[in-house]
């Protein structure tokens, strides 16, 4: 249970919340773990089987404070809002922006400098722990291009020269992708990005985590009152989640690029986990989908300190925090969106 930004999150199965006088109070098996005054909150959300008393739920309707229920991996469940909903002025607020050429080109630049600064050190990474494995000279080239990109970015607002950057970023990221890759086993070999469906097991393995942190990330918007299909660096489109594609940028190199590449070279993952079908698609088995989604929730627990914030938090609430920022910026509560990069 920790409190971020004016939101209490709670994330201990078994917990039960209740309204002692005007503080929520925290019972876990009978024993009163928390008492936090609800004037200093503004949301609750509840991951997986945490159950609330009605008296708690008309207090927190009747002074606005919103409570949110999420599945214990972070899928959106429900909310429940009094009879004065904000959501709809942060949303007008975002259709706003998103509508305002030169806002929209400055929020979109900020993911992308998120997404270009985590590459970077995603490779700093591979030089660290492997550089009797790797090319260091091509690594480190591509560090310096990369750093190039942020370099060109950091005053850019034409909405096409920043998508262009991006993508050129994300080319010479990829083109030394397999360096990070220590497996001896030659089916583990990275040649490029190809989707829809992969069509080799590196990029099995990140298709399958990109969709997993696409849904938790749009989660955490709904959350925060967002609407995930209006997005600013992704153009809108009938069905697509384009904000959560957006705030994914920042936290594909961190998470899922990482994870993949932590599976792979420790052995938890193996090219014989992989079918490859008729059409050449590449398929992960169910017992190695098991090991995946193991992994990924082991990661969301592990602890970091947000860069930003500058508190300790489980790495699965980041995505919620960024959220909020993001919200926070879009009502002018604060002057800029930081994006997530990891020092």
């Amino acid at each position: 249970m920790k409190k971020y930004l004016n939101t209490l999150f709670v994330t201990t199965q078994g917990a039960y919340l209740s309204k002692d006088g005007e503080c929520a109070v925290i019972k876990i098996e009978n024993e009163v773990k928390v008492r936090i005054p609800l004037h200093m909150l503004e949301g609750i959300i509840c991951f997986g089987s945490i159950t609330c008393s009605p008296y708690l739920f008309g207090h927190c309707a009747e002074t606005g404070v919103t409570v949110t229920f999420l599945s214990q991996y972070g899928k959106f469940l429900s909310q429940m809002q009094g009879a004065t909903r904000g959501n709809i002025l942060l949303r007008r607020a975002q259709y706003r922006l998103a509508d305002n050429y030169l806002q929209t080109a400055i929020l979109a630049r900020t993911f992308v400098i998120g997404k270009i600064g985590n590459a970077r050190i995603t490779l700093a990474r591979a030089l660290r722990d492997h550089p009797e494995k790797v090319n260091v000279t091509q690594l480190k080239n591509t560090q310096h291009l990369l750093a190039g990109c942020i370099k060109r970015l950091q005053n850019e607002t034409d909405q096409e020269r920043i998508r262009g950057i991006e993508g050129e970023a994300a080319k010479v990221y990829f083109d030394v992708f397999d360096e990070c890759i220590t497996s001896p086993d030659p089916l583990f070999r990275f040649t490029g990005r190809n989707r829809r469906p992969p069509l080799d097991r590196i990029n099995c393995l990140l298709s399958f985590l990109y969709t997993l942190l696409t849904h938790d990330i749009r989660s955490a918007l709904e959350s925060c009152g967002l609407d995930p299909a209006a997005g600013f660096l992704h153009k809108d489109r009938p069905g697509r989640p384009s904000l959560a594609l957006d705030m994914i940028e920042e936290f594909r190199s961190f998470i899922a690029d990482r994870l993949a590449l932590s599976l792979i070279n420790r052995g938890q993952i193996h090219s014989n986990d992989f079918t490859v079908s008729d059409t050449g698609a590449v398929i992960l088995k169910d017992d190695a989908r098991k090991t995946l989604l193991t992994a990924y929730q082991e990661r969301k627990q592990e602890e970091i300190e947000h860069p930003y914030v500058k508190e300790k938090m489980a790495v699965g609430l980041l995505w919620h925090i960024q959220a909020m920022l993001l919200a926070r910026f879009i009502r002018g509560d604060i002057e800029t969106y930081p994006p997530f990069v990891w020092r």
